[in-house]
């Protein structure tokens, strides 16, 4: 499958000094422009993150809408939506009409989400696990349901009294082909497994809530894997897609040895919520040291899919000239074609 690249923007914003995006206004209309500078630079695809209760990208789908009314060809996606917040049949509705705006680009991206700063925030939002079971049930199943509406099951019935009739009605409208087109974020092998049976595509994350002592891209690498076996078991007709994501920053000019010069440039291993984790390394340096580091890298060689993760409170045109630097001198150096 032909290897593409986006980038992925957490819509950071605060009003604070050297910060470009001051308001939750600013990072919309942000991300917006950065989606139209990232097509004409022949990038493929634009996601964002979603996070609620943070000054953070929490409402995809308008934005979505409008990056798809204002470009043409570029893949319009999310990485993640945390299911546990929605209600699937709304978030179908809204799922399709995006879709169709963009003429059938949407590349959705759902998961049970990462760890967050708020507590039960979804229980907020009056979504509580029945008892017995876990949030992360809460959000596969809310994951199944959504699959099937916007499928185009029936998931009301019609009212006699007023219709004469008594039948299904699925969810209006529908947006063909976008089933195929929704991903899982897996933190886990086995839930890149489960994925898999569900026929979703993968979103391998940046944080693997496992770790098994190797590097962590030979680990998301075996995760790739082991989905792909999954989906070839299931017996699925069509092919998979994966993507990993990737945090690079190319040093070409002074300013960005000032943001970038001391990071680290290695895995990071910690606990999270009590489970051993591995977070994967930022790559910061030259654009020639980052496309070799790349082009050893095991999961990026296995994906079809690269996200790059933007520092957006930097501004549109500074990561626009990030986004240059990967599209001229890393991406190829990975396997990615210019268009």
């Amino acid at each position: 499958m032909e290897k593409k690249i986006g980038f992925l923007s957490f819509g950071h914003w605060r009003d604070a000094a050297g910060s470009q995006t001051r308001s939750g206004g600013d990072s919309l209309l942000q991300t917006i422009e950065l989606a139209e500078a990232a097509e004409e630079l022949g990038v493929d695809g634009a996601y964002v993150r979603v996070h609620h209760f943070e000054r953070q990208l929490a409402s995809p789908f308008p934005l979505l809408a409008a990056i798809g009314a204002r470009t043409r060809r570029i893949e319009i996606g999310t990485g993640v939506i945390d299911m546990r917040y929605e209600n699937p049949f709304y978030m179908a509705e809204e799922a399709a009409a995006a879709d169709l705006i963009s003429g059938g680009r949407l590349q959705l991206g759902v998961s049970r989400g990462s760890p967050e700063t708020v507590l039960n925030g979804a229980y907020t939002f009056g979504y509580v696990p029945p008892e017995g079971t876990t949030a992360a049930d809460l959000a596969r199943e809310k994951t199944s349901i959504f699959l099937d509406a916007i499928s185009g099951k029936a998931v009301a019935r019609t009212d006699p009294a007023r219709t004469g009739i008594s039948g299904g009605l699925a969810i209006q409208p529908q947006s063909p082909g976008l089933r195929d087109r929704i991903w899982w974020g897996a933190g886990t092998r086995q839930t890149a497994q489960w994925a898999a049976a569900q026929g979703m595509n993968l979103q391998s994350s940046t944080l693997l809530s496992e770790d098994t002592g190797v590097p962590f891209d030979k680990l998301q690498a075996e995760q790739i894997q082991l989905y792909r076996d999954a989906w070839k078991e299931a017996g699925h007709t069509r092919e998979a897609r994966v993507s990993v994501s990737r945090s690079v920053l190319p040093i070409t000019e002074e300013i960005d040895r000032l943001y970038f010069g001391n990071q680290e440039n290695e895995d990071q291993v910690g606990l999270l919520e009590g489970v051993r984790s591995r977070f994967g390394r930022t790559y910061a340096g030259e654009p020639d040291q980052i496309a070799a580091e790349l082009a050893a890298d095991e999961a990026v060689r296995s994906a079809d899919s690269v996200l790059f993760t933007v520092p957006n409170q930097l501004g549109v045109a500074y990561n626009a000239r990030i986004l240059e630097t990967i599209v001229k001198h890393i991406a190829p150096a990975i396997g990615w074609t210019p268009k």
